[in-house]
C-alpha cells in the first residue's frame, strides 16, 4: 500500500508502507552515517522527529543487544529508499512492526534531502489520507525522555557523577563506567539542592531532544551545580550551559546528523571526524559576553561545537564523544573529564 510524507511547505514524497503502523506527525530530519540504524532509531534525541536514511539500504546487517541507546524506539517515523527484508536483517523490520513505528520505503531520499537543505528542517506528516493536519510540535518533550527516578550504574573507585538527564544515550553514561565512576541519572528537573544532597564529584549535563530554550525554568539549577563541581555538557547539555551562562541559542537551517562531521580543536588545530545530531547551536559572537570561551568549532560552517569556562571546570561539547555511532577519537573528551574531576581544574585552560 502506497503511502506520503508531506512537508509544511507543501512538498509531497510517496512510498510503500513496510509497517502496519501507518500514520506519523514529526520534525522531518536527515541522518546521513552509512551505519548505525539502530543507535539512532533508539537515541532520545531524535524523540518526535521522522528520520530520513540516506544510505540507500537500511536493515542488511541486523541488530544486537548492545547498540541500543535506550530501552524503545524513540523515533516517530523512519523514511528509507531500501528496507532489507532478507535473513537476519529482517529482525529491524519485524521491530519497527512490534514498536508501532510507521515506515515508507521507495522514498525518493535523494529529492527528500535535496528539499530540507533547501527550505530547512520542518514539521512533516507521514499518512495515506489525502487531507494533511501539521498541528502538532517538539515543546516539553523532556519529560517523555527523562528517567522518573534515580538509576545508578558503576561501582564509583575513581568518584560519583550525577547526571542531569535530558535524554541521555546509555553510551554516555557507559564512557564514564568504563574509566571507574558511579553514574547515578536523575530527572531533568532534579533540583540543584537534590543534587548536593548525592555528593557527586562530576556533574554531567545530557544530550536531549527539542529546544533546549524550552528549558530555561531549569537553567538557574544548571549553572549552580555546574559550578559547584567539575561538568561536561554533552549536546543539548552544551547548549544549556551556554543558555546558563549568558550566551545565545539559534535553530539551524537543517542540523547536523552523522557520523563525519569534521571539528577543529581551535587551542591545537587538532581536527577530529565527529558523530553529530543537533539542530540547535550556540550563537558564536554571544560567547565574547560571557565566562565562556570557544574550544571547537565546525570546520564546513565555522559553528561553535565546543566551550569551557574561563575560570572553572567546565567543559562542553556540541558533537557526541560516546559516538555510537560513528569514529571513536573524540572520547579523548571523556579522559580531559576524568582528569578534571582528579584535579579539580579546567584541563583546557
Amino acid at each position: 500500500m502506497t503511502g506520503t510524507v508531506t512537508l509544511q511547505s507543501g512538498q509531497q514524497f510517496n512510498g510503500t508502507w513496510e509497517t502496519s503502523a501507518r500514520s506519523a506527525k514529526g520534525e522531518v530530519v536527515f541522518f546521513t552515517g552509512m551505519t548505525g540504524y539502530q543507535e539512532v532509531l533508539t537515541d532520545p534525541s531524535y524523540a518526535g522527529q521522522i528520520v530520513a536514511f540516506t544510505y540507500p539500504l537500511i536493515g542488511q546487517y541486523g541488530l544486537t543487544d548492545a547498540a541500543s541507546e535506550s530501552a524503545d524506539i524513540q523515533v516517530a517515523g523512519v523514511l528509507v529508499q531500501t528496507l532489507a527484508g532478507n535473513g537476519a536483517a529482517t529482525d529491524l523490520k519485524d521491530w519497527l512492526e512490534q514498536s508501532g513505528v510507521p515506515v515508507l520505503s521507495d522514498v525518493d531520499t535523494r529529492s527528500l534531502v535535496h528539499a530540507l537543505r533547501e527550505h530547512g528542517d520542518q514539521w512533516g506528516v507521514m499518512t495515506s489520507e489525502s487531507d494533511v493536519s501539521f498541528d502538532g510540535d517538539l515543546h516539553q518533550i523532556t519529560e517523555t525522555v527523562s528517567t522518573p527516578r534515580h538509576v545508578r550504574h558503576g561501582n564509583g573507585a575513581s568518584g560519583h557523577i550525577v547526571c542531569l538527564d535530558f535524554g541521555v544515550k546509555a553510551s554516555m553514561v557507559q564512557a564514564m563506567v568504563e574509566r571507574g565512576y558511579a553514574v547515578t541519572v536523575v530527572p531533568f528537573d532534579t533540583t540543584a539542592v537534590q543534587v548536593h544532597a548525592l555528593a557527586p564529584t562530576g556533574i554531567l549535563v545530557s544530550n536531549g531532544p527539542g529546544d533546549p530554550r524550552d528549558l530555561v525554568d531549569y537553567l538557574d539549577h544548571v549553572r549552580e551545580v555546574a559550578l559547584a563541581y567539575p561538568t561536561l555538557g554533552i549536546c543539548m547539555g552544551h547548549q544549556l550551559l551556554a543558555l546558563a551562562f549568558g550566551c545565545g541559542i539559534e535553530k539551524q537551517t537543517y542540523g547536523h546528523r552523522g557520523s563525519n562531521h569534521p571539528v577543529r580543536n581551535v587551542q591545537t588545530g587538532e581536527v577530529w571526524m565527529t558523530s553529530q545530531n543537533h539542530g540547535y547551536v550556540v550563537k558564536r559572537d554571544s560567547l565574547e559576553a560571557t565566562p565562556l570561551e570557544l574550544l571547537f568549532e565546525n570546520v564546513n560552517d565555522l559553528s561553535v561545537e565546543g566551550t569551557l569556562h574561563r575560570t572553572a571546570p567546565i567543559l562542553s561539547a556540541q558533537f557526541h564523544p560516546e559516538a555510537s555511532p560513528g569514529p571513536k577519537e573524540a572520547q579523548a573528551i571523556f579522559d580531559r573529564f576524568d582528569e578534571m574531576i582528579q584535579q579539580g581544574v579546567n584541563v583546557y585552560a
